[in-house]
């Protein structure tokens, strides 16, 4: 379990590093808005692009992935079916829904793949699924709830372009597709700007939780109970479930999957929630609260399937 306690570890750190920062003012009143726009605007979209750029592609097609987007697909989609019932609105729905499924793979999810399942790599195609299909959709969602819908369909079409973390995503895919090779001139200053990205935006996480209360409650509380029971319980039983009884995987690729699929809510979400302006303290307690539940379930999960 060195893994998964090197990890958690790792991000405990930081994130209390930044709690110091706005325990102490050090950064001032607007400390975490100036981390958060710096993690969105430039130094993730820099991440996403020097990641994807070395990326294989080919490790997206794989029945490993087709478990991890059913599995996600089914939670996100079930907190979506609730939040339509429920009145809780677009942009509220769409950040519940994400914290309900989108897994910390990058961060978190690497040194666990590394000393838990033995091979880094294996994070690869929920990475890429991630970052390809998932958040640009979210993202695109996010955009024109914000505009009212008032946007004419040809704009709406293009809102994707308009984003600089789907940017980044897409030329990254662009760059390792075409085969090109991006010089080392180019590629070394956008490294060390993306290199930014993971440590601004656990700082900023850390920030937010100067002066806030117990995470669970006030007017988010049924959205984070239900976001953190699907993110913890739900998508890593539905991906056991898909991955055994349908697709017959047993062993270490059944594992891979169910590990990967009860990974935490990722901390960027929390930016994507500050960028935007809704969902913020919903994706702080989700994020909170699944990301310490996340150390006995994979434990148990290990265990079982180890």
């Amino acid at each position: 379990m060195q893994g998964v306690l090197t990890g958690f570890a790792v991000i405990a750190v930081v994130i209390g590093v930044g709690y110091v920062i706005g325990l102490r003012g050090h950064l001032g009143e607007h400390g975490r808005e100036v981390l958060t726009k710096l993690a969105f605007h430039v130094a993730s979209p820099a991440l996403l692009f020097t990641t994807l750029a070395r990326a294989d592609l080919s490790v997206i097609f794989s029945s490993r992935l087709l478990v991890t987007a059913l599995s996600t697909a089914a939670a996100a989609g079930v907190f979506v079916a609730v939040g339509a019932v429920r009145g809780w609105g677009v942009g509220r729905t769409t950040i519940g829904a994400l914290c309900s499924s989108y897994v910390n793979s990058g961060n978190l999810g690497i040194p666990i793949a590394v000393y838990v399942l033995g091979d880094a790599s294996l994070v690869a195609p929920v990475l890429l699924f991630q970052l390809l299909l998932l958040t640009p959709i979210a993202l695109t969602i996010l955009d024109l709830s914000g505009r009212d819908g008032k946007l004419p369909l040809w704009q709406r079409l293009l809102t994707p372009l308009r984003n600089p973390i789907a940017l980044g995503s897409l030329a990254g895919v662009a760059v390792s597709g075409s085969g090109v090779h991006v010089p080392s001139a180019v590629m070394d200053p956008v490294t060390l700007i993306g290199n930014m990205s993971v440590p601004a935006v656990l700082l900023a996480f850390g920030i937010s939780l100067c002066g806030s209360t117990m995470p669970g409650r006030g007017a988010d509380r049924q959205l984070v109970l239900l976001s953190v029971a699907l993110k913890s319980v739900g998508q890593p039983a539905v991906a056991w479930a898909l991955a055994a009884g349908v697709f017959g995987l047993h062993g270490a690729p059944l594992l891979d999957v169910v590990v990967t699929s009860a990974l935490p809510a990722a901390q960027n979400l929390y930016t994507y929630a500050s960028s935007y302006g809704v969902g913020e303290r919903l994706a702080r307690d989700s994020i909170l609260v699944s990301t310490v539940l996340a150390v006995p379930v994979l434990v148990v999960v290990a265990a079982l399937l180890g």
